[in-house]
């Protein structure tokens, strides 16, 4: 009789349980999927708040160069990608389509009908969910299994602490998908990091990824305006000129068009000590013609009034005026519509890692090998958030956990063979 080889995924996220679809189904391999929340896939179930985002539709070179370790990942974006993702989503029974902005969704755009499906295949496949089992470490000696023909030992045990105390579980092979720093209240704490780096394992600090900016607003500003969306505006940064949308908080600005900025942003702030973004408050109309319309004698009207009614700027983009511009050039129409186009806006500092959406940083990809193994932990791969990469909002973050958690199932694989 030949033992089976033991895998351990330690994370019940969608890297881990990629992982674990993926080597499923082997007659040889016996699969234990350890979570230290007491329930999976609880990221996955948040990230489908406001519909399920599943991959993006663009061309694939422009797709891989969203990411911000292209040369690394590539080869697994090629191999599981925007295609295949939209293939697995399928053979769970979840059609998909692609909204304007070309991203994908399943059609219904929730995540719990898609998790249910997904543990209950996993289920049916034989894999062993463990909840409550948070990893803290390895134990100081390896643990040899015995069967009627051969010995075998295994890579080292894994060590969990349970709501039953410590417990030390044997593998042959094991998968970290632990996930980055954002969101700790679902599971992605960061805690794995002491453990790797008291081993020499190389970790790239985590950063707040997808993250909204703390601006210094005054205290009217953001109690009237706390929560109000910032729409049909023009961001400038650098060379990098975007439309869209966005909300300014009583600490800031957060949203799509802050989020697709903030790698640059956040790194910029940690160079200069600030970021200032520009914004242009009424895209559709040229700054002459917004000269001319503020020329327009105002009578007996406010400047609140003459804003709204010769311009149509109001509510929070007037609030942004009152905030920077000095109040001199509101008596000026050449210098309050050169504002209108081109606003000032401050950033001090990144929003704290726990709200961001996602998170940068994590094990340098120098320390892992070809299959993401760990080189200095024969046995030990790594998959998911938990790598040092960064991708924005749109489907990369889903696809990238997922195709970097297939390409270690498959080393993982090659390593027990």
């Amino acid at each position: 009789m030949t033992l089976k080889k033991i895998v351990a995924i330690l994370g019940g996220g969608p890297a881990g349980l990629m992982a674990a679809e993926t080597l499923a189904g082997r007659s040889e391999i016996e699969i234990h999927i350890y979570e230290a929340m007491p329930s999976l896939g609880r990221k996955f179930l948040r990230a489908g708040v406001g519909g399920l985002n599943l991959t993006h539709s663009e061309p694939q070179d422009a797709f891989l160069a969203r990411y911000s370790q292209p040369e690394r990942l590539a080869p697994m974006l090629r191999a599981f990608g925007q295609e295949q993702m939209i293939a697995w989503a399928k053979e769970l029974g979840f059609e998909t389509f692609t909204g304007s902005s070309g991203r994908v969704f399943p059609v219904g755009m929730k995540a719990s009908p898609i998790l249910r499906e997904w543990l209950k295949r996993l289920t049916d496949l034989g894999v062993v969910f463990h909840t409550n089992h948070k990893w803290i470490g390895f134990a100081d000696s390896k643990v040899s299994r015995l069967s009627t023909l051969q010995h075998q030992e295994t890579l080292e045990s894994i060590v969990f602490d349970t709501p039953d105390g410590p417990q030390t579980v044997p593998a042959d092979a094991a998968l970290l998908a632990l996930g980055g720093g954002s969101w700790p209240k679902l599971g992605s704490t960061g805690g794995w990091i002491p453990i790797l780096e008291a081993r020499g394992i190389p970790v790239a600090p985590l950063k707040p990824a997808n993250c909204g900016f703390d601006v210094a607003w005054t205290e009217v500003f953001k109690t009237k305006f706390d929560g109000a969306p910032l729409k049909s505006v023009t961001l400038t940064f650098g060379e990098i000129c975007k439309q869209g949308e966005f909300i300014v908080t009583k600490d800031g600005v957060e949203g799509s068009l802050i989020y697709a900025l903030s790698a640059l942003l956040r790194d910029e702030i940690e160079q200069n000590g600030q970021a200032v973004i520009h914004l242009d408050l009424a895209p559709d109309w040229t700054q002459e013609k917004l000269i001319n319309r503020l020329s327009l004698p105002r009578g007996s009207r406010s400047m609140g009034s003459h804003l709204e009614k010769t311009v149509a700027i109001k509510g929070v983009k007037a609030g942004l005026l009152w905030e920077f511009v000095p109040r001199e050039d509101f008596q000026s129409p050449a210098k309050l519509a050169a504002a209108i186009k081109n606003l000032p806006i401050p950033l001090t500092r990144p929003r704290p890692l726990a709200e961001a959406i996602s998170s940068a940083g994590g094990v340098r990809f120098e320390a892992l090998d070809e299959h993401l193994m760990l080189k200095s932990l024969p046995g030990v791969f790594c998959a998911g958030e938990m790598l040092d990469w960064e991708a924005p909002t749109g489907g990369y973050l889903l696809t990238a956990c997922m195709s970097t958690a297939v390409w270690a199932a498959r080393g993982i694989q090659t390593y027990l063979q």
